[in-house]
């Protein structure tokens, strides 16, 4: 539901999770991070990552990529800006402080979007989807790496229990399945080409969508 989650909310969350996002999270989203980059790589071209944090991807992406990277946190960001001068990401076009759910690019400007761990995370999700899909080229991917809700059983129980501490940290547990094929199917113009579980457990999942 719109409304769950507002900006302040994720920028004070993602402030407090820069300084130690990497040591807490990165070989744990680690195998999701590196399967998202090899499905973008794919296709190739002009990638946009959305979320792009401490810029922890970007060491893994080839540079006969062209990576722009946006980011709501500001703190996050001047992580990876660093991480872009320490190790000379000459592959890396832009990085730039930005809402995702109103991202300042033209339209079809994308061959890809990869957005790690991001739809979980911003206000209104299926606003957020449909300016992916805006600023992709027709024929485009956007890839995303997601945590899905249980659909039923005890791991439900405890996602919709761990909701409301989850959302002071700047995420929901419990983003159901469904809100992702609904969205799909009242969008239009995209198409459901993979959904492939990922680590920790197959709690997460690889999605992607082709833009028609």
């Amino acid at each position: 539901m719109v409304g769950e989650i507002d900006n302040s909310t994720v920028a004070k969350a993602y402030a407090r999770w820069a300084p130690v996002y990497d040591v807490v999270f990165g070989k744990v989203f680690e195998r999701g991070r590196k399967s998202s980059i090899a499905a973008a790589e794919r296709i190739g071209g002009r990638i946009l990552d959305v979320g792009i944090g401490t810029g922890i991807s970007l060491m893994d992406f080839a540079r006969s990529n062209c990576l722009v990277g946006v980011d709501y946190s500001e703190a996050m960001l001047r992580k990876a800006h660093e991480r872009v001068r320490e190790h000379k990401l000459d592959h890396v076009a832009a990085l730039a402080v930005m809402d995702a759910q109103r991202l300042g690019f033209a339209d079809g400007y994308f061959d890809v979007v990869v957005a790690q761990y991001v739809i979980t995370a911003v206000p209104d999700p299926e606003r957020t989807l449909d300016d992916f899909i805006r600023v992709l080229k027709p024929g485009g991917e956007l890839i995303l790496v997601n945590h899905i809700g249980a659909e039923s059983g005890p791991r439900r129980a405890f996602e919709l229990a761990f909701a409301p501490l989850a959302r002071r940290l700047g995420w929901r547990p419990e983003f159901p399945w469904e809100r992702l094929t609904n969205w799909a199917a009242k969008h239009g113009g995209v198409t459901l080409t993979e959904r492939r579980p990922m680590p920790p457990m197959g709690h997460f999942s690889l999605i992607r969508f082709r833009k028609s």
